[in-house]
C-alpha cells in the first residue's frame, strides 16, 4: 500500500488531509517537525511527503533536500500558506513534485498527489532498469551477459576504490583498455587523469623516458627536463599495456615503482613519490614468461595482485548479438542512420565466425556495415568477405589475385616494392583481425619493424 506522510504543524489541514486521502485508501502518518518526518523517509518507508514549507526544525524547503539526498526516489510536494511564485519556482527547482498554496480544494490536493505519485513510480521503474541493464549486460563501455563477464565486472566494482595493482589479461581486442578505463570510471580516482602507456610500441630508451620522465642533458636530445607519465597520472590511473613486450632492465626498474611507488627520472638522483593507480595489461602468458627468463618472476608476483582474464570472444558465443546490437545503435546513431536492423542470415554469419580479432574486429564489421549498407536491413551479404565462415558459402579458400596486374602500367622499381609490402602488410593485419603481434608473426618480422612499416606507409 502507498504511504503518505503529512509532514504539516496545523492540526485542522493535517486533519482536512487525512481525511481526503483515507477515503482513497492510502496509508498516512504524520509529523509535527523535521526531525520527526526525516526518520520514516529514511528508512525507505515512504513513498510520498506531504509538507508544509512553515515546518519546524528548519521549514519544509530544508526537509526537501534531506529528502533529496537520502532517498530521491521520494515524491515531495509543498504546501504553504503564504507561497509565492518565486517560492514555487524555487520548490520545483529543487526537486518538489508540486507546490500547493493554501486554502486548497480537495480535488487539486487528489491531483498533486496522483501526480507526484506517477512520477515518483517512474523515476523508480527508471532506477531499477538501469540499475538491472548495468548489472547483466555492462560496466561502463564493457559489454557481456556471459558468466565470465559477470564475474569480470564484479571483481572490478569490488576493486575498483582500493589502489590495488590490477593485472588484466587476454587476446588482444578482447576489450582489456576499456576494463581498464572503466576501472578508471568506477573509482574515487576518476576526476583524476587516465594515462594511457603502450609498451609494445615504444623502443626501450623511449618507454623509460616516456614513463620516468629525464632531466636536461642526460643523454642526446634532452633538451629539457621532461614530465613522466607516472608524474603525470598522480591523482589517477596509469595503464601500462603490452607489458609482456618490455626488457629485463625496464622490468628492474619498473619493479621498484610498483613496490614503492616512487619514479626517478633518466640523469636525475632524487626520487619523486607518485600517487598512482597501477593497471596492467599483456596478450601474452605470464606464466610461461617466467618460466622461460622472458619476464622476472618478482615483478610478476608484484603485479599479479588482482588478476583478471578476459575471455575470446569465440568463447562467450552469446555475448555476439549483444554486442553486435551494442555497435550497431552507436554507429548507426554516428552516421545518421538510426533505423538499421540486422537480417536473421546476419546474426547467423556473425554467429558463425571464429572472430580472431575478438571485440575490436566485431566493432569494425558492424561499423563497415553501417557506412556501406545500402538500406535499413543488415543481411549476410553486406558484412565483408573477411569473415572466414560464411553460411551457405564454400569454404575453398579464392585464387590469389596478383599484386601487381599484368596490364598495370611499370612503376619505379621502389614504388611498386613499397606498394606491394603495403597491400601485404594489410591483407595480414586482416588475416589476423587487427592483432598486430599476430601479423608479425605470421610475416616473419619482429614488432617493432610491423610498427615501422606501419608508420612509413600511414597504415592504421
Amino acid at each position: 500500500m502507498t504511504k503518505i506522510l503529512l509532514a504539516d504543524p496545523d492540526p485542522r489541514s493535517r486533519g482536512d488531509l487525512q481525511t481526503l486521502l483515507r477515503t482513497r485508501g492510502f496509508d498516512l502518518d504524520a509529523a509535527n517537525d523535521v526531525a520527526a518526518a526525516i526518520a520514516p523517509v529514511a528508512e525507505g518507508d515512504v513513498d510520498l511527503v506531504l509538507c508544509d514549507t512553515a515546518l519546524p526544525g528548519g521549514g519544509g524547503m530544508a526537509l526537501l533536500q534531506q529528502i533529496r539526498e537520502l532517498q530521491a526516489d521520494t515524491a515531495v510536494v509543498l504546501l504553504s500558506a503564504f507561497g509565492s511564485v518565486q517560492d514555487a519556482v524555487q520548490a520545483m527547482q529543487h526537486g518538489a513534485a508540486d507546490f500547493l498554496g493554501k486554502p486548497f480544494a480537495p480535488d487539486q490536493v487528489l491531483v498533486a498527489v496522483e501526480r507526484a505519485l506517477e512520477k515518483a513510480a517512474l523515476r523508480k521503474e527508471n532506477h531499477a532498469l538501469r540499475a538491472a541493464l548495468d548489472d547483466r549486460l555492462r560496466l561502463d563501455n564493457v559489454v557481456g551477459s556471459d558468466p565470465r563477464m559477470q564475474a569480470i565486472f564484479k571483481t572490478v566494482k569490488a576493486v575498483a576504490d582500493t589502489r590495488t595493482t590490477v593485472l588484466i589479461t587476454g587476446e588482444s581486442g578482447t576489450g582489456k583498455t576499456l576494463l581498464a578505463r572503466a576501472l578508471h570510471a568506477l573509482s574515487h580516482r576518476r576526476n583524476g587523469p587516465f594515462v594511457e602507456v603502450n609498451c609494445g610500441a615504444l623502443p626501450e630508451t623511449l618507454l623509460e623516458s616516456e614513463l620516468f620522465g629525464h632531466v636536461k642533458g642526460s643523454f642526446t636530445g634532452a633538451v629539457r627536463d621532461k614530465t613522466g607519465k607516472f608524474e603525470a597520472a598522480s591523482g589517477g590511473t596509469i595503464f601500462l599495456d603490452e607489458i609482456g613486450t618490455s626488457s629485463p632492465a625496464f622490468q628492474v626498474k619498473l619493479l621498484r615503482v610498483v613496490q614503492d611507488r616512487l619514479v626517478e627520472r633518466i640523469g636525475d638522483t632524487k626520487t619523486i613519490p607518485v600517487d598512482v593507480r597501477i593497471v596492467l595489461a599483456t596478450n601474452k602468458n605470464l606464466e610461461r614468461a617466467v618460466a622461460a627468463g622472458e619476464f622476472r618472476e618478482d615483478l610478476y608476483y608484484r603485479i599479479n595482485v588482482v588478476s583478471v582474464e578476459m575471455p575470446p570472444l569465440r568463447e562467450r558465443p552469446g555475448d555476439i548479438p549483444v554486442l553486435a546490437e551494442h555497435f550497431l545503435r552507436r554507429f548507426a546513431a554516428i552516421h545518421g542512420r538510426p533505423e538499421m536492423q540486422f537480417e536473421p542470415s546476419a546474426v547467423a554469419a556473425l554467429l558463425a565466425a571464429p572472430w580472431p580479432g575478438n571485440v575490436r574486429q566485431l566493432e569494425n564489421v558492424i561499423e563497415r556495415a553501417v557506412v556501406l549498407g545500402k538500406g535499413p536491413d543488415i543481411g549476410q551479404d553486406d558484412l565483408p568477405t573477411l569473415l572466414p565462415t560464411r553460411i551457405g558459402a564454400a569454404t575453398t579458400a579464392p585464387a590469389r589475385e596478383p599484386l601487381v596486374a599484368a596490364n598495370a602500367p611499370l612503376a619505379p622499381l621502389r614504388d611498386a616494392l613499397a606498394h606491394a609490402e603495403r597491400a601485404i602488410i594489410e591483407r595480414a593485419l586482416a588475416h589476423c583481425g587487427g592483432n598486430r603481434e599476430k601479423a608479425a608473426k605470421l610475416l616473419a618480422i619482429n614488432r617493432s619493424t610491423l610498427f615501422h612499416k606501419l608508420r612509413r606507409h600511414s597504415i592504421h
